[in-house]
């Protein structure tokens, strides 16, 4: 299985998306600082993930979820999870 996944940074309420093959690890990897990307954005929250079978779909889904449409989209879908955390 392949993941693409939604995080939120509860430092400053970005939203970070990427994929992986190993979602608890990538997960714990971006929690301790190893990931360039989000490591000065922590704590992070996992607001969700989508699995697929193959590796072109999941490429292609996080394309898509990195663009500003679906961002706007994260906002609405999300809606209940952002309250909680004031993002």
């Amino acid at each position: 299985m392949f993941y693409v996944y939604i995080l939120l940074s509860l430092k400053d309420q970005r939203f970070h998306v990427g994929s992986t093959k190993d979602l608890k690890r990538r997960f714990s990897e971006h929690q301790s600082g190893a990931v360039e990307s989000t490591r000065h954005r922590r704590p992070l929250y996992l607001l969700g993930y989508e699995a697929y079978q193959r590796l072109d779909e999941a490429v292609v889904r996080e394309r898509y979820l990195k663009s500003s449409d679906a961002r706007k989209e994260f906002r609405v879908r999300f809606a209940k999870s952002l309250c909680e955390f004031n993002a």
